[in-house]
């Protein structure tokens, strides 16, 4: 009974395996969206500025110096 649980614990993890790596191929051949991103169809004016550096940020960072 117990040899029979570790055959099918392995048949089930080498499924898992494959199918991973199935998804992860088809992952890499689809490649990037070209959809323009929902954010920047709305119109809202601080979509796609990222990360900006401003005075009082620079006031933190001079503050956490050793």
């Amino acid at each position: 009974m117990a040899q029979t649980k570790i055959k099918l614990a392995r048949r089930n993890f080498l499924l898992a395996a494959s199918a991973g790596g199935v998804a992860t191929a088809a992952a890499i051949v689809a490649g990037p969206s070209s959809k323009p991103k929902a954010s920047a169809a709305t119109g809202d004016k601080h979509a796609g500025k990222g990360y900006q550096v401003s005075e009082h940020i620079n006031n933190y960072y001079r503050t956490t110096k050793v």
